[in-house]
């Protein structure tokens, strides 16, 4: 058994002196720094702000992030179209989303809901808006461990009063303060929806290993160690330092923070897979429900 005088003599001497916590002190007080910032690429209605062979690769697990601003309008947004090997994730900021899935769901999600799809190994889904105000929406898509990427798809609507707040800050995946998501997300990511007034200040400081942050300006602007004006992504730097804004008027915006995924992207055309072996069975899946959907007269 090691003596205490050895243990300690193996304990790293700033330890010991506190200047180690000291400067983890100051690295989490310190305000992360932006070190991207970008408007995307807007196509119509839509504006892409992460695609997985770009940004997605800086801040994974989030791979693919697109801003909406549809006018009411007959017929769907895209069309039919299917997922595997990540999770999509549709906030509805103003406006509703009418939905159906091949999980056999269907229906709609107001303003204030959530549509979370696991793909897992492979499913297909469609949305539009609904009739009346604009539909204004953020959709993200996470990438799943291999537990979990070809696994049974799932999907879960949330309505507007099932997510949780804590002060300005709606809960979407993982949790904050005393709020927390009813969704069943992976562990280790967090994703927020966050409402300030003018002028009114918001500090995060991440659980350890959140080394990953980002946010995404919908509505007003902030003001972080840089500028982020309305329709904008930041990305902050790698680190577990915190994250400071102040709203330059009254201002909505997503927010989110993770552990960072580990594993590399191997892309297919609408598929996020940690391997080629796990693209080739969640594609053959995607085919599969393709055939029967043709069967039907669906696609």
């Amino acid at each position: 058994m090691r003596t205490a005088t050895a243990a300690a003599a193996q304990i790293d001497p700033r330890r010991r002196f506190g200047v180690i916590d000291s400067l983890e002190r100051v690295a989490k007080s310190t305000p992360r720094r932006i070190v991207l910032r970008t408007r995307g690429h807007r196509r119509g209605p839509i504006t892409r702000l992460v695609s997985p062979s770009n940004i997605g690769e800086l801040i994974k697990p989030f791979v693919f992030l697109d801003r909406a601003e549809v006018a009411p309008r007959p017929g769907p947004l895209f069309g039919i179209h299917p997922h595997s090997g990540i999770a999509t994730l549709t906030v509805v900021l103003g406006g509703g989303l009418r939905y159906e899935d091949t999980t056999g769901k269907a229906g709609e999600v107001p303003s204030g809901g959530l549509e979370w799809i696991r793909a897992g190994n492979g499913v297909w889904h469609d949305g539009a808006p609904t009739p009346g105000d604009l539909l204004r929406a953020f959709q993200l898509w996470v990438a799943l461990p291999p537990s979990e990427e070809n696994g049974p798809a799932e999907s879960q609507y949330i309505a507007p009063a099932q997510v949780q707040d804590d002060g300005p800050v709606r809960v979407v995946l993982g949790r904050y303060g005393r709020a927390s998501s009813p969704i069943h997300a992976p562990a280790g990511i967090h994703y927020f929806h966050v409402r300030l007034a003018h002028e009114e200040r918001w500090r995060y400081e991440p659980p350890a290993g959140h080394t990953v942050a980002w946010l995404a300006v919908d509505q007003g602007g902030l003001l972080s160690t840089e500028e982020i004006p309305e329709g904008a992504l930041a990305v902050f730097e790698k680190s577990n330092g915190t994250v400071e804004v102040q709203a330059k008027g009254d201002t909505s915006f997503v927010f989110g923070s993770a552990i960072p995924h580990p594993h590399r992207l191997v892309l297919g055309n609408y598929s996020v897979h940690t391997s080629s072996g796990a693209l080739a069975r969640g594609e053959g899946e995607i085919r599969r429900i393709g055939a029967q959907l043709r069967a039907e007269g669906r696609l």
